[in-house]
């Protein structure tokens, strides 16, 4: 990196410091990125001006063996993902302050994000949503108060970033409260939606709540197959939403689901992303839960689209990969090597659903004889710590063979429970999509066709 460059925070980074940890963090759209005390200490030096030379001098004026050799390295890995710019357009990194009570993370593991999925209303009736197919029975909601003494007691806990989901999440009238609240305890907030409904008050009610990040749903580049989708003459109002969104300054992420009906156009994806002035674009081949596991036999890609659609992202990545970061979360049924869960079960992350139901991952519900705790009855920090949903599958001693004496172990954690499970029937076997798997053979070939037609998801 030449220092002549002058680094800050891209849009959508912010650097915090964790009483709860006692550590600085960077936050950005999808992730956490906790610090030590000598990154954080370069990163405060970073403020779109100086370069690389002056941060150093600065810091050897406060740090005794200051190497501008390692100062460089750290600035060029930080902007290789993305989370600086080196072009002097960087925002200054000033530390904010996370609410919490210093040590409160006492005991591992500590997680770093909140799924909130705050309903599962929804306009749109795509069939690979992952809701629940029994949406009847997930009628009820939390109410307000409910949710923000949810998001207290996970940033007490050590959670330093909330998605706020659904269904569509635009159909709660508190979101712009619930984004505020999370805002003031330091959260970094990061709401997935359709973008309906969305009109220009919204947007600038949300932005001026401190909504850090936008990840907004495409089901395809062409309009009338999304439409088809979608259920409803969708896309047009979508590609709206975007212009109010960067309109408002909010940076934006385009997500689409790949699956056997679009995957052709995964370049078209991207050139939209593009056009739409998005800041990133997630290309994530679906997941199959709920809706989509009825749905597979439909969505379900053979090997020869997948290894296509891995041939167009490089490709795109070619061409627009110094304007846009494009994301690809590969499907795993094709490639023998299973991708890690949540980066572990319980290890991470928790989901918070509509009812208050609280679990590791939106799909857990469905595996049998594990107990759903409820916020609504116990607190966030017991249900963590010590419920057996949590403990279930945590670590690694669960794990039977070939897992338990892979030397991936720690890397994959043993993959998806609710992939085994739904595959074999055994949420406790090896994941069906590792190549050493007796089961490897089912996640490969095609998928057997329960209904002559896609299902539409339908809860509104």
């Amino acid at each position: 990196m030449a220092p002549t460059l002058r680094p800050g925070l891209r849009p959508g980074v912010r650097l915090v410091h964790d009483p709860v940890r006692d550590r600085a963090a960077l936050l950005y759209p999808e992730g956490v990125l906790l610090l030590n005390d000598s990154a954080a200490a370069v990163l405060r030096h970073c403020d779109g001006r100086r370069d690389a030379e002056r941060i150093t001098a600065d810091l050897a004026a406060e740090y005794d063996g200051v190497d501008g050799g390692h100062v460089r390295e750290l600035l060029a890995d930080l902007a290789h993902q993305r989370l600086l710019a080196l072009d002097g357009t960087g925002a200054p990194a000033r530390p904010q302050r996370a609410a919490g009570l210093p040590g409160a993370a006492g005991r591992g593991p500590v997680p770093l994000g909140l799924v909130a999925e705050l309903t599962h209303r929804c306009p749109l009736q795509c069939t690979y949503c992952a809701n629940p197919v029994e949406l009847a029975r997930h009628r009820d909601e939390l109410a307000t108060e409910q949710w923000l003494r949810i998001l207290d007691q996970a940033r007490g806990l050590g959670v330093l970033q909330v998605h706020l989901t659904g269904g569509e999440p635009l159909l709660r009238r508190d979101l712009t409260r619930i984004v505020a609240h999370a805002h003031g305890l330091g959260l970094y907030t990061n709401l997935i939606t359709s973008g309906l409904p969305l009109d220009a008050a919204r947007t600038a009610e949300l932005a001026e709540a401190g909504l850090d990040h936008v990840q907004l749903s495409v089901q395809d580049a062409d309009l009338r197959r999304a439409d088809a989708v979608a259920g409803l003459a969708a896309h047009e109002r979508k590609l709206a939403a975007a212009a109010l969104l960067t309109g408002a300054g909010l940076p934006l992420t385009v997500n689409a689901v790949l699956h056997r009906g679009n995957l052709p156009r995964v370049g078209a994806l991207v050139e939209l992303a593009v056009a739409l002035g998005a800041d990133r674009v997630e290309l994530a081949h679906t997941q199959f839960y709920g809706w989509a596991w009825r749905n597979r036999a439909h969505l379900a890609p053979g090997e020869a689209q997948v290894r296509q659609a891995e041939r167009d992202v490089a490709a795109a990545r070619e061409r627009h990969g110094e304007r846009i970061e494009i994301v690809h979360v590969a499907a795993d049924h094709h490639d023998g090597t299973v991708k890690p869960c949540m980066d572990g079960w319980g290890s991470r992350q928790l989901v918070v659903a509509p009812t208050g139901d609280v679990l590791p991952c939106l799909a857990a519900a469905q595996l049998p004889g594990l107990p759903v705790p409820s916020a609504v009855t116990d607190g966030l920090a017991a249900i963590w710590h010590d419920s057996p949903a949590f403990n279930r599958y945590r670590g690694t001693d669960w794990m039977p063979e070939p897992c338990r004496g892979c030397a991936l172990r720690e890397v994959d954690h043993g993959g998806c429970r609710c992939q085994a499970f739904q595959f074999t029937g055994d949420a406790g076997a090896t994941d069906p999509a590792c190549r050493l798997s007796p089961h490897h053979h089912l996640v490969t070939g095609p998928a057997p066709a329960d209904t002559p037609a896609p299902v539409p998801r339908r809860l509104r």
